[in-house]
């Protein structure tokens, strides 16, 4: 190995760690969610659970456990991550909520761990995940190491407050606006948590898994389209 690339390990080299259990958060039924005389497919029996790897025990493999250690032994960061989830080659950090933005910093201003690109974050929607249907997914980038994580921050639908890391990261600005617009993740501390993508007045937060389909009006600049249930049939 030459002294350029001595220390540094690929991630396509890191051997990923076995998960130790598997998360069920939710169960499928019949085909697209459709119940009753609405599904026609033939599949209306078919159960399918929806499966997320669960907590991989370290050694987690290469850098991966360099990094882990470095949040860990951060000032006040001992209890900070909830559990590690090693998964096709990736590697997810669950942090508690209310030290996302202490490991950020962290993340960001240890020269060791250096994540100094943010490259976005994005919700998701369990339903079924009792008290942690709401999930924020960060994207960090060290260019300095050339590594790449994913941090992960629950809450409840009843509770959907996680701190705004705009202070840290400035470039989460748009990105936890459309968060917010789609899933109603409110990030305590944003600047401006406007809507980005729908309308100021518009009802709800359009991804999220109970979030109707359809039977729904849509406005548009010079004129109204009702929902399909009451459009004129021609059968």
């Amino acid at each position: 190995m030459s002294d350029a690339t001595e220390g540094k390990t690929p991630e396509t080299e890191v051997v990923p760690a076995s998960a130790t259990e598997l998360n069920i958060v939710s169960v499928r039924e019949g085909a697209f969610g459709v119940h009753g005389t609405g599904d026609t497919s033939g599949y209306g029996t078919v159960r399918r659970p929806v499966v997320m790897p669960g907590a991989s025990r370290p050694p987690f493999g290469g850098w991966f456990d360099d990094v882990a250690a470095g949040i860990s032994q951060g000032e006040g960061l001992s209890d900070a991550i909830e559990k590690t989830v090693v998964d096709r080659g990736e590697i997810t950090f669950f942090i508690r909520r209310e030290k996302i933005l202490v490991v950020a910093t962290h993340l960001r201003n240890d020269p060791k761990l250096r994540f100094e690109f943010f490259s976005g974050v994005s919700g998701v929607h369990y339903p079924d995940d009792k008290g942690r249907e709401l999930h924020a997914v960060y994207h960090l980038l060290s260019m300095t190491h050339n590594r790449r994580i994913r941090l992960e921050v629950t809450c409840a639908e009843e509770d959907p407050h996680i701190p705004s890391v705009v202070s840290i990261y400035p470039t989460a600005d748009w990105h936890e606006r459309e968060t917010w617009d789609m899933f109603g993740i409110q990030f305590d501390g944003h600047p401006a948590l406007t809507r980005i993508l729908m309308p100021d007045d518009w009802p709800g937060h359009p991804q999220r898994k109970d979030y109707p389909l359809g039977g729904i009006n849509v406005e548009f600049k010079g004129g109204f389209n009702s929902a399909p249930d009451q459009r004129r049939s021609y059968n």
